[in-house]
């Protein structure tokens, strides 16, 4: 039998875990030295902080579209926040390295899980007409996370500890966990689907490969087999499992979602920009700390602006494209996008982080008109019961195009780095090494100068949509809050 129930609750819930998910990703970052420092580890190790997370996460992310047709939403989200609790603690009070690492891991189990369950979840309780809004609100807590993770970082770190970057998220995560058990309510129908061990291992390991082998070449050669070896391995096994997939009746991520022209366009779109905006997202601290030697809290501050901008925009950004639609809305922020990236191109050692900051707002502008908008474009083009695969799917290829897009840029920025540095006469200089390292960063924000073009290009070619059925036509709510 159908309930009703009140969705407010249900939607702060979902954002709320959302936004600490996304927080955390971006908290270690500034901490790295740290970290480093107290348990005596290199670079290269201190990187697994955010390289286990990224792999735990990006491999949960395909086995959602199964937990959420198979468990109810009350239970699995349960599991999600507090598997992100457990590790919140974990990694809070690690004596080594290696728990450090454990707990990461952990985390990301949880926040694999949360951040498509919160979009399938809120697909199904809205209507068409207001999942755009919706979607602004996602984006909200997806995009404005990030963009204060490196200032309250920075913050912490100096003035207690980095552990404590770990210990503000346990009371908010267990407070969420509390508030979950008394508002929120099972949502959509489940299936009696079986486990699909063959198809959960290929995808674990083939994702894994190839997020591994970008994530490696910035410490090897792309023609060494830690590069391009793993990244074949993946290839071949992912495959392997896209084949299983179409050949059995039930999948666990169905392909059938790019029978959607709409779907496949707004998918490649988005991995392209996604390619840009990760690569991006490295490059600006690189400057400022390297070129222009602020401190990591500096330049955390400098990225708060745009931040700022995204978290006011998101709301507005849904509302636009409940009234005009993903095309015109996105094809204005890949031209904000474009411009906002062209400035870094003109970058020299003398240029001020005000204009750093303003060329950052500028892209931040662009991008809170693009993400949410072409995800929901992607799914809104979907029946709903394809909406769980499609976010799967949509955040799988997310994760892939960032890591692409960081491996290629890093590793543009290092070739023409060494390649300028061989055409100089070598004084040693200060200003000369400065001047090598940016040189390295102009040519990167060039290809991502030419990745938003190519997006913008895309963009101009997608089509109208058909008439899409009613979203909210299947819904069902199964269980009402708990009194």
């Amino acid at each position: 039998m159908t309930k009703s129930t009140k969705n407010g609750p249900i939607l702060a819930i979902l954002l709320t875990g959302t936004f600490l998910c996304n927080l955390n990703q971006t908290l270690l970052n500034v901490a790295l030295p740290s970290i480093m420092s107290d348990f005596n580890i290199s670079a290269s190790q201190g990187q697994w902080i955010s390289t286990g997370y990224m792999l735990v996460s990006g491999l949960m992310i395909p086995i959602t579209a199964f937990l959420i047709e198979r468990f109810k939403t009350r239970p699995l989200y349960h599991f999600s926040i507090t598997m992100f609790l457990i590790g919140s603690i974990l990694a809070g009070i690690s004596p080594s390295f290696t728990v450090l690492i454990l707990g990461r891991m952990i985390q990301a189990i949880g926040s694999g899980v949360i951040m498509p369950l919160m979009t399938v979840t809120l697909m199904n309780i809205y209507p068409a007409n207001k999942i755009g809004s919706i979607m602004g609100l996602i984006g909200l807590a997806m995009n404005f996370a990030p963009g204060i993770g490196p200032t309250m970082a920075g913050w912490i770190v100096q003035s207690y500890n980095w552990r404590y970057l770990f210990y503000i998220l346990i009371p908010f995560a267990a407070l969420n966990l509390l508030l979950s058990f008394r508002y929120l309510a099972n949502v959509g129908r489940q299936k009696m689907l079986k486990f699909n061990l063959i198809g959960v291992i290929l995808s674990s390991v083939g994702l894994g490969c190839l997020l591994l082998g970008f994530s490696n070449a910035g410490d090897h050669l792309w023609l060494s087999f830690n590069v391009l070896g793993v990244i074949i391995i993946g290839s071949v096994i992912t495959a392997i499992f896209v084949y299983q997939q179409l050949t059995i009746t039930s999948p666990m991520l169905n392909f059938t979602v790019f029978k959607s022209k709409t779907f496949t366009m707004t998918t490649i779109i988005n991995f392209v920009v996604i390619m840009a905006l990760y690569g991006g997202m490295l490059l600006l601290p690189m400057f400022l700390q390297n070129v222009r030697h602020v401190t990591p809290f500096v330049s955390g501050v400098i990225m708060l602006p745009g931040a700022c901008f995204m978290a006011i925009l998101s709301p507005l950004s849904g509302r636009l494209f409940d009234r005009y639609g993903a095309k015109p809305i996105t094809i204005i922020g890949l031209v904000i996008l474009i411009v906002g990236t062209f400035m870094f191109t003109q970058l020299t050692v003398h240029s001020t982080v005000t204009f750093a900051a303003l060329a950052q707002t500028i892209r931040s502008i662009g991008l809170v008109l693009i993400l949410m908008p072409l995800q929901t474009e992607a799914l809104k083009s979907l029946p709903l019961e394809l909406v769980a695969h499609g976010t799967a799917m949509f955040q799988t290829t997310r994760q892939i195009a960032g890591s692409i897009g960081t491996s290629i840029l890093i590793t543009m920025m290092s070739i023409s780095s060494k390649h300028f540095e061989k055409s100089l006469v070598l004084t040693h200089s200060i200003n000369q090494q400065q001047g090598i390292i940016l040189h390295g960063i102009k040519s990167a924000y060039n290809m991502t100068t030419i990745l938003c073009l190519i997006a913008l290009i895309l963009t101009i070619l997608l089509k109208k949509n058909p008439p899409l059925p009613n979203l909210n036509s299947d819904r069902i709510i199964l269980t009402t809050t708990v009194k």
